[in-house]
């Protein structure tokens, strides 16, 4: 099994020093996770492209950016001008297939994420198309709540449907006594924020987390 991929997410840092905290945490993130919020879809304010631009100059890992909108096609193209590497859309939004064939044209990593209370079987349509899914395990924006107890039997039902080549994020809830769970029930990668930022250790917890 391949090892666990760490999408960090950027909101979980000091967005004041956010330079300085992505050069901390840098070398113990296999990409950064952006969430970008409309307040709509999602009930914050989150990330937008010239601030993406600016953290570009800033690393070199992998820029993902997770829309959070209710129509992403009219951003896909701002964000990939701003350096985004992986581009998710959620199945809920409008246009979803429209926004995910820019992604692709453009030769970004395309993926798709479900909500907590959507049926999984809405992921079957994209079974083959895309690069990877989100599953959230919380509701979305929200930060600081424990994972849904479904949230495990999600991912598992997730792998059923979408069979083995796509990469099953687990984004929500990422805790220490969470991560193995998620890990067991089939995820190839997780979201971690604070779990990572406010480590103690950020380098002893990356170790564990590869470990799993």
């Amino acid at each position: 099994m391949p090892a666990l991929v760490l999408d960090v997410s950027l909101w979980s840092a000091d967005l004041v020093n956010l330079a300085s905290e992505i050069q901390l945490i840098s070398p113990f993130a296999d990409s950064f996770h952006m969430d970008v919020a409309d307040g709509h879809f999602a009930p914050n304010l989150l990330f937008f492209p010239d601030l993406v631009s600016a953290i570009r100059k800033c690393t070199p890992k992998p820029l993902h950016i997770h829309l959070m909108v209710s129509h992403p096609a009219s951003l896909i193209g701002s964000f990939i001008a701003a350096g985004a590497d992986l581009m998710t859309v959620h199945v809920e939004s409008h246009g979803a297939i429209d926004a995910l064939g820019q992604v692709n044209s453009a030769g970004r990593r395309s993926g798709v994420a479900i909500r907590l209370d959507t049926p999984v079987e809405a992921l079957r349509p994209y079974a083959g198309s895309v690069h990877h899914v989100i599953s959230m395990g919380t509701h979305i924006g929200v930060k600081g709540v424990d994972l849904a107890p479904e949230a495990c039997d999600r991912l598992r039902a997730m792998r059923r449907v979408l069979g083995p080549d796509v990469q099953l994020y687990a984004d929500g809830g990422i805790r220490r006594e969470s991560v193995p769970r998620l890990r067991e029930a089939g995820a190839d990668a997780v979201v971690p924020g604070s779990l990572i930022f406010q480590a103690d250790d950020p380098a002893a917890t990356y170790r564990w987390l590869k470990s799993l």
